[in-house]
């Protein structure tokens, strides 16, 4: 392993915990403000799922590091998958913590195939993202070569 390589990986790895909490921010401002900035409805609830299928992926980025992205993706879409299936489960306790905000935003009130999609389309954006911005900004920011921490 070439002393760039051992460089790039912590770098990589800032930049995309970086990242994670930008779109963490971007999601919370999202559903917290997008209603009265005027935002279409549609817009603030699937650019939400979008964001946070975004968030999946940087965080079994940052977990798993060293796997490809087609991987990452996987792993990601998996997740995102069995969060949505959990949806379908209701006890009392479940359905009560459902009604919290914690609640809604980490398991979500009810089960959605427009989700999926929105999902899907959030984790192909966090591939691009991670593929082409997280390269740039380590290469900007720590003169990292973008080519040496992941593969396609």
């Amino acid at each position: 392993m070439t002393s760039d390589t051992k460089r790039s990986i912590p770098t990589v790895t800032l930049v995309r915990a970086g990242v994670c909490l930008l779109i963490i921010a971007c999601g919370l401002a999202l559903r917290r403000f997008g209603l009265g900035l005027g935002l279409p409805v549609v817009i603030v609830k699937y650019g939400g799922s979008i964001l946070w299928a975004i968030m999946v992926f940087f965080l079994v980025a940052l977990m798993a590091s060293r796997l490809p992205r087609p991987h990452i993706a996987l792993i990601a879409a998996s997740m995102a998958l069995g969060v949505e299936l959990f949806r379908l489960i209701h006890t009392p306790e479940l359905d009560a913590f459902r009604l919290t905000t914690a609640g809604a935003l980490l398991l979500g009130r009810v089960f959605s195939l427009w989700n999926l999609l929105a999902y899907g389309v959030g984790i192909i954006a966090g591939v691009a993202v991670d593929r082409v911005g997280v390269a740039a900004i380590a290469k900007a920011c720590f003169n990292t070569s973008p080519r040496s921490y992941s593969a396609s």
